[in-house]
C-alpha cells in the first residue's frame, strides 16, 4: 500500500522550512532585545550608582571642609573665623581675641553674655555686588546702634568669587586684605569695608591690583606698618581658603538656626534669625532688628 500521501511535496517543505526559520529569527530577536534590556539597565543601575557616589563624596567634602582643623592660623581678633564689634564710650570698637591656632578650630562668640543687645552676624564677599548693595544701606545705622551700646555686629570675610575677577582672584585677596587690618588695626576694619565696598571692582572685570587695594585699606585709616607685607604676601591666604569652606560647607559658626545650605553672601543673622527681606531698604532692616530685639532701632 502507498503512503505517498503522508509524505510533504516540495513546496510544503518549502514553506515548513521558511517557518522554522522565522521561528528562530523571532527567538534571536527576543534573545537580543532582552540583551539589550539587561545591558541598558546594568549602564543605567551603574551611571544611577556613579551619581550617588559622586554626590555622597561631595556632602562628605563639604561636612569635612566645614569641620576641619585649620592646617594654617588665622588673624588675631578673629577667633570665631569673623570680628566682633560691641559698644566702649559711644565708639563701635573691635572685640580682641586670639587667633585661630594652626591645626585648631575657631571658637563661636559666647552669646550667652549678650543678652541684652541685638547680635548682628554677616557673612560677606568683597567681590558680592548684593554685600555691596546691603552694606552700603545699612552699615551706618549699624554702627550707630553698635556705638550705643544697642547691638553687636560680628563680620565674616568669606571668598567664593574668585571666577569673577579674570584670574585676578580679588575675592580672596580682599578677604585676606581685611584679614590683615583685623590683625593688625581691628578697629579700623568698619571703615576698610565700607571703603572696599565704596571701591568694588565690576563683576567679570580684572580686579584690583595691590598696590591699588592697599591705598584703599590705607586711605580708610589702617596704616600700620605690618598691614603692606600682609597684604603683598597674603599671609592668610590658607586661613581665608579654609574658614570660606567651613561657610560654604553649611557651618556657620556660632549660629543656632543656620539654613541648610549655604545660601550665598550676603548671609545676615540678628540673634540666631536668617534675614531675607531687602538689600536696598534701610528701614525694612531695622524694623526686622527690632522685631528681634525691641528698641535697638529706635
Amino acid at each position: 500500500m502507498s503512503n505517498s500521501g503522508q509524505r510533504e511535496t516540495k513546496n510544503q517543505r518549502r514553506e515548513h522550512a521558511r517557518e522554522e526559520a522565522r521561528i528562530m529569527r523571532e527567538k534571536q530577536k527576543a534573545r537580543q532585545r532582552r540583551k539589550r534590556f539587561f545591558v541598558q539597565g546594568g549602564i543605567g543601575a551603574a551611571v544611577i550608582v556613579i551619581v550617588v557616589i559622586i554626590a555622597l563624596v561631595v556632602v562628605q567634602n563639604n561636612q569635612n571642609a566645614a569641620t576641619a582643623s585649620a592646617t594654617a592660623a588665622g588673624p588675631a581678633n578673629m577667633k570665631s573665623d569673623g570680628i566682633l564689634f560691641h559698644g566702649v564710650n559711644g565708639t563701635a570698637t573691635a572685640v580682641k581675641t586670639t587667633a585661630v591656632k594652626a591645626k585648631g578650630k575657631p571658637v563661636a562668640t559666647d552669646t550667652a553674655k549678650l543678652t541684652s543687645t541685638a547680635n548682628i552676624v554677616e557673612y560677606i564677599d568683597y567681590q558680592c555686588p548684593y554685600c555691596d548693595q546691603f552694606l552700603t544701606t545699612n552699615l551706618a545705622q549699624e554702627d550707630k546702634w553698635v556705638a550705643s551700646g544697642k547691638a553687636t555686629l560680628e563680620i565674616h570675610p568669606i571668598s567664593f568669587l574668585d571666577s569673577d575677577s579674570q584670574g585676578n582672584r580679588y575675592s580672596s585677596r580682599a578677604a585676606n586684605a581685611v584679614a590683615c587690618v583685623a590683625n593688625y588695626d581691628p578697629n579700623d576694619f568698619l571703615a576698610v569695608t565700607k571703603s572696599l565696598y565704596a571701591n568694588q571692582p565690576a563683576e567679570q572685570s580684572s580686579g584690583m591690583s595691590n598696590s591699588k587695594l592697599l591705598s584703599i585699606v590705607q586711605g580708610a585709616g589702617a596704616t600700620g606698618t605690618k598691614i603692606a607685607g600682609c597684604v603683598n604676601s597674603e599671609t592668610f591666604k590658607t586661613w581665608v581658603t579654609e574658614s570660606s569652606a567651613r561657610v560654604t560647607g553649611g557651618s556657620f559658626i556660632g549660629v543656632a538656626k543656620t539654613p541648610e545650605a549655604f545660601p550665598g553672601t550676603p548671609t545676615v543673622f540678628v540673634n540666631g534669625v536668617p534675614y531675607s527681606g531687602s538689600l536696598t531698604d534701610a528701614s525694612t532692616f531695622a524694623s526686622f532688628v527690632n522685631a528681634q530685639k525691641p528698641g535697638t532701632a529706635s
